[in-house]
């Protein structure tokens, strides 16, 4: 890497830095940069200039921690999880429109949910967004004792005191899915479920609910799944061995759906000429053109902003009370699905 211009072996340009380009002190500019009183326009234009030449930023976490008040929203996810890096992605610009920062923290392979969330608690974070929290009520209720707490994507049943619920009807968006299958033609459809995913008992029972409504009882079919393309890939290759072939399949999540469409494509089952599949999320991995799945599409834009609005309305007002904000979802029709076939 060249070195930065006027700052010795490139490392990150300081205020020092700044003074010595512009022939000021090093008081000065920081006058300048907090845009305080006491510095003359041309002093200013001068220092503002200097700093653009050496590539100087300031750094907005060290002024935050040197503040009362940080400013920072910790945010708890799954790393493996595409419907959780969708969600952050969101996040920020939902948090940087009023004034907040965030700072992540995975859950992931040796590194626990606790561990996540005491890290963001030891960065001095102001409120937690958890993500997909599987942590037991009593924990959450302890975290919401210290801070303000919005978990997202989980129904907690029955609600845990001072937590917010910002979540999707999952219910609701089997319920589309089973509906758009079974105008299709589809009678054997099977669901691959979640196990004990958050949202996997919601969409388990809109699935079974959807399948009576059509009178198709009696050909419900839950194979056990998970969130991975591994737990995809290993239902599906069940219900290859078994019979009767179901027409349809409809998926936990996104990548659930990606795994079984690899095992059915490595055993020569056409989709969707021979068996349609649906997935849950509309994830960037649902949109890439080789996969181009049929999925139920969470509203994560608005989550996002449902999320940041009641971390900081919690932290402007104290007494502002936690509840379920449940957004509904929407069927995205790709190439994964179509009619029937005959036979």
């Amino acid at each position: 890497m060249p070195p930065t211009p006027g700052v010795p072996d490139g490392r990150r340009p300081t205020l020092a830095d700044v003074a010595a380009r512009a022939g000021v002190s090093t008081a000065l500019v920081s006058i300048v940069m907090r845009g305080a009183k006491g510095a003359s326009q041309a002093t200013r234009e001068r220092v503002l200039e200097a700093a653009r030449q050496i590539g100087y930023r300031p750094d907005s976490r060290a002024r935050l921690l040197r503040s009362n008040r940080t400013h920072l929203i910790g945010v708890q996810f799954e790393i493996h999880e595409p419907f959780h890096t969708d969600l952050v992605e969101h996040l920020y610009p939902a948090a940087e429109s009023v004034g907040y920062q965030l700072a992540l923290s995975p859950v992931a392979a040796g590194r626990s949910e606790r561990q996540a969330v005491e890290s963001l608690l030891g960065d001095r974070c102001e409120a937690l967004i958890l993500l997909g929290s599987r942590a037991p009520a009593a924990r959450l209720a302890e975290l919401a004792a210290l801070l303000p707490l919005v978990s997202v994507a989980r129904r907690l049943r029955p609600a845990v005191p001072g937590v917010q619920v910002v979540r999707t009807a999952d219910d609701e968006g089997a319920r589309l899915a089973v509906d758009h299958l079974v105008a299709l033609g589809h009678r054997d459809i099977a669901h691959i479920d979640g196990g004990r995913a958050p949202g996997a008992a919601e969409r388990r029972r809109g699935y079974r609910t959807a399948m009576n409504r059509h009178g198709l009882a009696d050909r419900v079919r839950v194979l056990p799944g998970g969130l991975a393309a591994e737990d995809g890939a290993a239902a599906a290759a069940a219900l290859l061995a078994g019979t009767p072939r179901p027409s349809a399949v409809l998926a936990f999540n996104d990548a659930c759906a990606t795994g079984a469409l690899n095992t059915f494509f490595r055993a020569g089952v056409t989709v969707p000429g021979e068996l349609s599949v649906v997935g849950f999320d509309d994830s960037r991995l649902a949109r890439l053109p080789h996969v181009d799945l049929t999925t139920v599409a969470q509203d994560i834009r608005r989550m996002a902003e449902l999320a940041v609005t009641h971390v900081t309305a919690r932290l402007e007002t104290s007494d502002a009370p936690a509840g379920e904000d449940v957004v509904e979802p929407r069927l995205v029709v790709r190439g994964t699905t179509t009619v029937a076939p005959v036979g």
